[in-house]
């Protein structure tokens, strides 16, 4: 028995593969920037490997893995923060001034026991999230760029980092190192899921889907009932909070004080959010393609190295390789933003 062409089963079969190849294209599209992150980061993988074979000839060893891990945390957890405020589109230039702070509190005032540990992590933890109100209120209540108030509190946190500690020193305990990033076990990738988890949980909530409705069309989401200064103000205390911690797992790894050290994790961190895919117009994005440009920055210093590049001229590889992510990422963005038009 043969069916014809226009056979009500055949007519609707066609439909549905048509609506499901529509549907995996708008898929795909939409996604294209945390793919393009992705591949980013299994390009920068594959040539650090290839380079470490070629130069030591041997694959890396899971100390060079977990050490790699652990050298990434900081940016990971200060990429991550650094999402929060870009959906809205803010920014926040303070990120390094924070993870001073947060270095600072903990060089000095750690002492090798379980309650000391505990009760100055929650601490500076709940200090970041004081310093990301601050940026909070005054981009939401007081109408001030955010630009602005971050660069100044930028200057602010510093001065106050080092306040705490003037020159570089401080003792972080051996247990505090081996349970945040121990090069024995995976403690790394733990803290690695972690934040991709609470990124996950934070996607689906109410206040998730505010902040991108808030980043997508400010008009909009005010007139549907959204408070958005209320989740400006929230979208900063992550940032803050996210950012003291990155502070800690730099302490952990540098296993001592240094007031500046943070500093370079402002630029950096913002870069690991372009490399990520995230928009800049706001409302588009995800914290999971931040993770990977952090990863994919972090690799890119080792394949530098075994590349044999002058320590001289790394910034200008390093700016090269983010200038052509960044190029790749606006054409993977038009094309999202071409199919949902």
């Amino acid at each position: 028995m043969t069916t014809k062409p226009d056979d009500p089963v055949v007519v609707n079969k066609r439909e549905h593969d048509g609506e499901r190849s529509s549907a995996w294209r708008h898929f795909s599209l939409q996604n294209a920037p945390l793919i393009l992150s992705m591949l980013i980061l299994a390009g920068t993988l594959i040539a650090y490997v290839t380079l470490y074979k070629r130069e030591l000839h041997k694959f890396p060893t899971n100390f060079d893995w977990t050490s790699l891990v652990n050298t990434a945390l900081p940016l990971v957890f200060a990429a991550v923060g650094q999402s929060f405020v870009v959906l809205t589109r803010g920014i926040d230039l303070s990120v390094g001034g924070m993870m001073d702070i947060s270095n600072s509190l903990a060089a000095v005032h750690l002492r090798p026991t379980p309650a000391s540990m505990i009760a100055w992590s929650v601490v500076i933890l709940l200090v970041g999230a004081a310093g990301g109100l601050v940026n909070g209120l005054l981009v939401a209540y007081a109408r001030l760029q955010p630009i602005l108030v971050t660069l100044a509190t930028l200057s602010i946190y510093q001065g106050l980092a080092l306040r705490v500690l003037k020159e570089p020193g401080g003792a972080v305990p051996p247990a505090y190192t081996n349970f945040l990033t121990s090069t024995k076990r995976p403690s790394g990738l733990l803290l690695v899921a972690l934040a991709g988890g609470l990124w996950w949980v934070f996607r689906r909530t109410r206040f998730g889907m505010g902040v991108f409705a808030l980043g997508n069309d400010e008009v909009a989401a005010r007139a549907n009932g959204i408070a958005v200064r209320r989740l400006k103000v929230w979208a900063y205390v992550l940032a803050g909070l996210f950012a003291a911690a990155g502070g800690l797992l730099m302490t952990a790894t540098r296993t001592g004080g240094d007031a500046t050290a943070g500093t370079v994790y402002t630029l950096t961190s913002i870069a690991a959010v372009v490399l990520g895919g995230i928009s800049f117009l706001g409302g588009r994005g995800s914290a999971i393609g931040a993770i990977c440009g952090a990863f994919a920055l972090t690799l890119v210093e080792n394949v530098l190295f075994f590349a044999h590049i002058e320590p001289l001229y790394t910034p200008f590889y390093q700016g090269l390789f983010l200038i052509i992510a960044v190029l790749l990422g606006s054409v993977a963005g038009r094309l999202a933003r071409g199919r949902t038009r």
